[in-house]
């Protein structure tokens, strides 16, 4: 049963092998995953300095499951809702959003978004969704491609004389710290799960 899982993410465990009845459970996975990454956008938990938005939650712990093919396409297809106007973001609203609200301040994090899902899903791919401890460091660099694309784009916005740093990366790393630490928790005891509900 181990080498029939080996190379396998998540989200492959609850697929058929081919045919139509894949094509329509990858579809299912992709509209669920749209839906959980819109309603974790919207979840703030209060936190200091800053509240937690769960939304890089979301994104890291489908980019895990999902693996890097489908994960692409379940992230483009989010962007693609919030890009149409729909209220999909953090900070989103009816007044502000569409490719309007894409191009602004959160809009390199929204392209580490996209290099985090496809970053993890590789990863996960390799079996490293299978330790904490392996799965930790596959988060942290993610996260970083979340960050690094996030604060160049603001540098260019707003200049590099602005505290861009304070802006766009201090004030979050304490919760960042939070939701690595329960993804990297939560994904390899999902495992444990699927391992004992096969053997």
């Amino acid at each position: 049963m181990a080498k029939a899982l080996t190379g396998k993410v998540l989200a492959e465990t609850l697929l058929p092998e081919g045919g139509v009845a894949l094509r329509v459970k990858q579809a299912l996975l992709v509209v669920a995953g749209i839906a959980a990454l819109a309603v974790a956008a919207k979840i703030k938990v209060p936190m200091w300095p800053v509240p937690i938005t769960m939304g890089t939650f979301a994104v890291m712990t489908i980019g895990v499951a999902y693996g890097p093919r489908l994960g692409l396409v379940t992230i483009l297809g989010y962007m693609l809702v919030g890009a149409l106007g729909y209220d999909v973001f953090a900070d989103s609203s009816a007044e502000v959003s569409g490719v309007s609200y894409m191009m602004g301040a959160t809009g390199g994090y929204l392209v580490g978004f996209v290099l985090a899902v496809v970053a993890l899903g590789m990863a996960a791919r390799a079996g490293w969704d299978r330790s904490a401890g392996r799965l930790a460091a596959a988060l942290l660099f993610a996260n970083a491609l979340i960050y690094v694309p996030g604060l160049l784009w603001l540098g260019h916005l707003y200049g590099w004389d602005q505290p861009i740093l304070a802006w766009g990366l201090t004030p979050f790393l304490i919760g960042d710290a939070l939701k690595l630490g329960l993804a990297a928790l939560l994904i390899p005891g999902l495992w444990a799960l699927v391992g004992r509900a096969r053997g």
